[in-house]
Order: C-alpha cells, then sequence, then structure tokens
C-alpha cells in the first residue's frame, strides 16, 4: 500500500528532482490550486528542480500562457515539458499529407514543421490533439471518422494521451479516448506522452541541462491520473506519489475526505503501485 503523507516536504530527503503533472495537480483548467503552487515554489527554494510534464498537445509556450492566464505563478517550476514538444519528432517522421484533427487553438503544435495539412480524404496520417468541441462531443461522434482512417491503414498521431481532464468541476474528454477508440477499430496510434517513455527521456534531458548529473532513484513523479501520470512513472522507472483528489476521486471519495481502503482498492485494480499518495499537492 503507499504511504500517505500530508506534505511534499516530508519527501526532501527522497528527492531531488520533481516531475510534476499539470492538469489536476496545479490547476483544473480554470483555476490554480495554490497550495500545490506554493508547494512547489518551497521544494524549489529547498534545492530541488521541477520540470513540469504534462499532456497538453501545444508546445510549453502554449501552456505557459496559460498560466499567464489564470493566475499561476512562474516560480514554482525550472521547465516545462510538455506532449506536443515530443510529438513533434512523430509528426517529423510521419507521412507528409497529415490531417489535423483537433480545435485551431492546438495548431501551434505544428508550427515551422515541413508538413501539409490536407482534408481527411487526402491523409496518409492523422494528427489528433482532442475534440473538436470537447464542451458537447464524445469520441462516439468521431467512430465513422475514425473507421474511415482505420479502412485506409492511416496511423493515427496521439498528441495528448489523457482519456478525460478536469475543466473546472466537470471531466471533458481528450485525445487519448479518440486515441482508445481507433484502437478499438484495429487503427495503429503513434504516441509520445505520458505514460510513454519519450517524455520521460526528454524530461530528465532538462533536468541535467539544469543539475548536471541526476540520480533517477532521486526523482519522483507527481501526478493524478493512473494510466497516464502513474503508470508512466513505474514504467519509466520512478517512484510515483499520486494525487488523489484528481480525475479518479469520484472513485473513493466518502463525503468530503478519501475513504484509504477504497483508494487502495483502486490503485489495486488499476495495477500500479505508487508509493506514496496525498489528497492535495501541498
Amino acid at each position: 500500500m503507499p504511504r500517505r503523507i500530508t506534505d511534499l516536504d516530508q519527501l526532501t530527503e527522497h528527492a531531488d528532482v520533481l516531475l510534476c503533472d499539470v492538469w489536476g495537480v496545479i490547476h483544473n483548467g480554470v483555476n490554480p490550486f495554490l497550495l500545490s503552487v506554493e508547494a512547489l515554489k518551497a521544494a524549489r527554494a529547498r534545492g530541488q528542480t521541477v520540470i513540469l510534464i504534462t499532456n497538453s498537445p501545444r508546445p510549453a509556450e502554449g501552456v505557459i500562457r496559460q498560466f499567464d492566464t489564470i493566475g499561476v505563478d512562474p516560480d514554482c517550476w525550472d521547465d516545462i515539458v510538455t506532449s506536443g514538444d515530443v510529438t513533434r519528432q512523430l509528426v517529423k517522421e510521419a507521412p507528409r499529407a497529415i490531417h489535423f484533427l483537433g480545435p485551431e487553438r492546438d495548431f501551434s503544435l505544428v508550427d515551422g514543421l515541413d508538413i501539409d495539412l490536407v482534408e481527411p480524404d487526402a491523409a496518409d496520417a492523422v494528427l489528433c490533439t482532442g475534440l473538436l468541441n470537447d464542451e458537447v462531443e464524445t469520441p462516439e461522434d468521431y467512430r465513422t471518422l475514425l473507421a474511415g482512417f482505420q479502412a485506409r491503414g492511416l496511423p493515427l498521431i496521439c498528441a495528448n494521451p489523457d482519456r478525460v481532464v478536469e475543466r473546472g468541476d466537470r471531466l471533458v474528454p481528450c485525445a487519448g479516448a479518440l486515441a482508445d477508440l481507433y484502437v478499438e477499430l484495429g487503427g495503429e496510434t503513434r504516441i509520445a506522452g505520458k505514460p510513454h517513455a519519450p517524455i520521460y527521456i526528454e524530461a530528465m534531458a532538462r533536468a541535467r541541462a539544469l543539475r548536471g548529473n541526476v540520480d533517477q532513484a532521486r526523482t519522483l513523479a507527481i501526478g493524478d491520473g493512473v494510466t497516464t501520470d502513474i503508470r508512466g512513472a513505474l514504467d519509466n522507472g520512478f517512484d510515483a506519489v499520486f494525487i488523489a483528489r484528481g480525475i479518479h476521486a469520484r472513485q473513493y471519495l466518502d463525503g468530503r475526505s478519501t475513504d484509504e481502503a477504497r483508494l487502495n482498492a483502486f490503485l489495486e485494480s488499476a495495477g500500479v503501485a505508487p508509493a506514496y499518495w496525498m489528497e492535495w499537492l501541498a
């Protein structure tokens, strides 16, 4: 069973580097979690290096702009690695004619890349950053379109492996849910974000650039998603801190508190064993 902690500073002696998730840990897409921001600022003040590692399909500059908009203090991180950053390499390696499936706000993902964005019928590959309108649509609305791509053998590059994300007090579907449907239909997906290795390799490269030599055994990954943050950390050799009050909270909340027995049963059913858990990052 994971050990419950109440303060991030309890782990100061265990970690030099923190790989921290963003959505669900630092903010909910609308408001920053001020205790989490202050916890990361305090960690940096103690000499720890904070690399934010997020499945946002936009390059880091887009995440920083969102931070500015909703009020996340820039002093809470040293560097940011996004799924969009590492997905650009997959796009470079893909066929040139690509259909972009996602909202216009994500177009910065392909800025400067030598590709042709084409209509679905002319595509040799698909780049998916999300649903066009995740406020009202569901993955099922895309079944026919994706089945057509699968029938032609097109690879689908998923720029955001998250299935859902918090937006305010709601959960909205992400590109990962479309990738799951594509696999269900028999299609090929290509993914570089969490839980896959490329985003962790890049995050550790950023940490080494800041600190010099980094001992992976003294690196902790923090997140609220079991299939992305926690599974990715464990599969890539990192201890993990699970944040309970994220996207899975409905599975084990009892009123306003976490039922630890239900939490442990949930983690066991998901096949993950983080070293620690916290209600909130604080």
